[in-house]
Formats: structure tokens, C-alpha cells, sequence
């Protein structure tokens, strides 16, 4: 489904991303995984169009993407949940939602994609006419995945699930996405939370200082004895 061959990315003078290369397949759970600053934030800028490589290529679904803008990427069927969340705080739950239904298509399944939603995160439904800012961590964590659910995408990318939040909420959003993933959306991830990453995905990737350096499938990946000694302190 995506295919990211050799892509070179900088911010200004400043390489952020060296020759780095991987893909996902239909169907999949991949998480990319690093510590802070290794780039992991960029590689999904960059597949969104918000920042473009000075070389290497972007494929989803045989398309070349690496230069069109956000807007196109998004219609394609490629959706992206920020770090951070970035919810529009003084705008109802629905209000967010709705937004993320700009394209002509997800307009046109609204009242479906709703209803998903709400099954999938029922206290959505109940803080629907609640300003977003007032919202907990773990449900405007939900609210943002829940308004990129809405653009209907075949991919769906994630930065950071669980950062900041507890333990159980963390839980409960992986089995969200493992929910999502069930349903025919594939996931590319982004996460810090290395071991419950491995244990939701099928394949992932290491990224340091901008460089791919470990790949594999996630069973075999989290009993990787640099994986045990780098991210899991054992």
C-alpha cells in the first residue's frame, strides 16, 4: 500500500531523515519506533505532504504522493492523527468530527462513520456536544484518532498513541486500533511504548538519528536483544 524508497529530508542545513526506506502492506499494524528527536515525527510530515524530501520517492497505492499537497494526500486515503493530539478545543466533539469529514466521499458516509465512532468510543457519544478542550487526555487522544477515522482512509497514521497518558487508557486505545485495524484501515504508528507497540503490530522498524536501523516482524523484533537493552531495560 505505501512504499517509501530512499527518502533525504532536511530542515534547512539540518538532515532530519537519511536515505530511509520501508513499506507497508495492505492490511497491516507497522510501528516505527525511536526515541525522541530520531525522526520519526518527520517521516509522517513528510508521507502527509506537510514537509517534502529533497530526494527519494513516496508511492501509495502505486501513486507517486512525495510532492502533492496535504489536501491531495488526504483524499487519496491517507489520514494522519498529530502528536499532540491538536483537537480544536473550542469547537463541540461532533463540531471536530465533522470537520474531518472535508472530502467528498467521507461527507457522503458522515452519518455511517459516526456511528462507528461512537461504538468504538462510546463516551464520545456522551461528551458529543461538550467543548473539546474541556475533554480528558485519553479522550481527546480518542477524539483525534476518532476525526481522522472520519476522512474514511485506507491508512491511517498515528504519532505518538499513548503519550502522556496512563496506563489503562493506553491499553484501551491499543485495542482500539487493533478494532480499527479489523476493519480494513491499515495503521502506521509512531510510537515511544515500544513493547506495546510490538505486541499490537506485525512489523516495525527502528529509526536513530534519522537511519532505519533495525527491521522485522514485531515478535521477532521485541525479543531482539538490542531491543530488550535499548527500549525495554532488560
Amino acid at each position: 500500500m505505501l512504499e517509501v524508497n530512499g527518502i533525504n529530508v532536511f530542515y534547512g542545513y539540518l538532515q532530519a531523515l537519511r536515505n530511509v526506506s520501508f513499506k507497508v502492506n495492505s492490511g497491516e499494524i507497522v510501528c516505527i519506533l525511536g526515541s525522541n528527536g530520531a525522526g520519526k515525527t518527520t517521516i509522517l510530515k513528510t508521507i502527509s505532504g506537510l514537509i517534502h524530501p529533497k530526494s527519494g520517492t513516496i508511492k501509495f497505492q502505486d501513486r507517486e504522493i512525495h510532492s502533492i499537497p496535504p489536501h491531495k494526500v488526504v483524499e487519496l486515503g491517507i489520514a494522519h492523527v498529530p502528536e499532540g493530539r491538536q483537537i480544536f478545543p473550542g469547537m463541540t466533539v461532533l463540531e471536530n468530527l465533522k470537520i474531518g469529514a472535508f472530502t467528498r466521499k467521507a461527507w457522503s458516509k458522515i452519518n455511517d462513520t459516526i456511528e462507528f465512532i461512537y461504538q468504538l468510543f462510546p463516551i464520545l457519544k456522551e461528551r458529543r456536544n461538550q467543548l473539546a478542550g474541556t475533554l480528558s487526555g485519553g479522550e481527546q487522544q480518542m477524539l483525534a484518532i476518532a476525526r481522522g477515522l472520519m476522512a474514511k482512509p485506507s491508512l491511517l497514521m498515528i504519532d505518538e498513541l499513548s503519550l502522556g497518558l496512563a496506563p489503562k487508557i493506553t491499553e484501551f486505545l491499543f485495542e482500539a486500533i487493533r478494532n480499527i485495524n479489523d476493519q480494513g484501515v491499515t495503521i502506521l504508528l509512531v510510537e515511544q511504548n515500544v513493547k506495546a507497540a510490538l505486541e499490537s503490530s506485525d512489523r516495525g522498524y527502528v529509526l536513530e538519528n534519522g537511519e532505519i536501523v533495525l527491521s522485522g516482524k514485531s515478535g521477532e523484533l521485541i525479543e531482539n536483544e538490542a531491543i530488550k537493552k535499548a527500549y525495554l531495560g532488560l
